[in-house]
């Protein structure tokens, strides 16, 4: 089997590592902290992102980015959004001939751009039939545990879609495909946003009903802000819409539904957020959408109150009471 690179060794980036290692590939992961690098390869664990998991030996922890992409075709970018640019860049000049497979759910807080523009804006030498990426309903727990799972992998190309399906053959994470790289990428990332507002609801104890109707209504959101930024509606109907949105607004590994429970008992946003060893893109991306919605004159209810709880100091309970007074109207 060949190398491939991973970038970014948070809980999902150790995850796909791990997947990807048993199928025999040499993983080269790229790892901001020394110390963790350090663990990994000397005790083949990550102990902070990924603790119970035994990582094979054919993971590599660099913690600089051009060893890591060493002899790489492929590279799995797996950082947080806001810390995107400064990593793409670095990658600028050094992606010729490479495949590289976006797996971060999220959006760049001060430009409102997709993973997908950032690359396309910060780099010269990535083909843009060379750039994919991957969203879905997909816990980095389970699928480092080799539990079963399903997520969609997006390209322009149907080759690179091919290739990189064909990478996963034989693991327990199976890869559909697609074409729709915007919708794909803006399901995987509004529907943090959604899970917040699910974590407050149930937090607040509203109850199955309530939690049902964020859910529906939630995707219809999302559908509506993906169709205005030129992507396909039945990508929403997918894996890496109701799919990934139905995931993080009910699984107790979510960290964005975590932030809605924790607000809903009265703990304060930063110190929920300080207290966390990973990043909740939805608290970020909240004011990202509501800008969007603002910015195709759509109408996305939860997104907006989720952003006046998270950044105006409205409380949960008004929130509710706003939604449910919003003018009658048509499904």
């Amino acid at each position: 089997m060949g190398n491939v690179a991973v970038l970014g060794a948070g809980a999902w980036g150790t995850a796909l590592s791990t997947v990807l290692a048993r199928l025999g590939q040499n993983v080269g992961l790229w790892v901001y902290e020394q110390e963790i690098a350090s663990r990994i390869n000397t005790d083949h664990v990550n102990p902070v992102y990924l603790p119970e998991v035994t990582l094979p030996d054919n993971i590599t922890a660099h913690t600089d980015i051009p060893n890591a992409i060493s002899g790489a075709e492929f590279v799995y970018f797996s950082v947080p959004s806001q810390f995107a640019r400064q990593i793409i860049t670095a990658l600028a000049g050094h992606l010729a001939d490479r495949i590289v497979v976006i797996m971060t759910k999220g959006i760049e807080h001060s430009t409102l751009s997709l993973m997908s523009e950032l690359f396309s804006e910060c780099t010269s030498d990535l083909d843009p039939a060379r750039l994919a990426v991957i969203s879905g309903p997909s816990f980095a727990q389970e699928a480092a545990a080799n539990m079963p799972s399903a997520v969609v992998v997006a390209s322009e190309s149907r080759q690179t879609v091919t290739r990189i399906q064909q990478m996963f053959q034989g693991s327990n994470l199976r890869l559909y495909g697609s074409s729709d790289v915007i919708g794909v990428q803006i399901g995987g990332s509004a529907k943090n946003v959604i899970a917040i507002a699910a974590g407050m609801s149930d937090g607040l104890g509203y109850g199955h009903n309530a939690r049902a109707a964020l859910i529906t209504r939630g995707a219809v959101e999302i559908a509506r802000l993906g169709l205005a930024m030129g992507a396909r509606r039945e990508t929403f109907a997918g894996l890496a819409g109701i799919g990934d949105l139905v995931l993080t607004c009910t699984g107790d590994l979510s960290r964005n539904r975590t932030v809605g429970l924790r607000m809903a008992r009265g703990e304060r946003l930063d110190d929920i957020c300080k207290n966390m060893c990973q990043v909740a893109e939805g608290v970020p991306n909240a004011q990202c959408f509501n800008e969007l919605r603002l910015r195709h004159a759509i109408e996305m209810p939860i997104t907006e109150q989720v952003n006046a709880i998270l950044y105006e100091n409205k409380s949960p309970g008004d929130t509710v009471k706003d939604l449910m007074a919003r003018e009658l109207k048509p499904e």
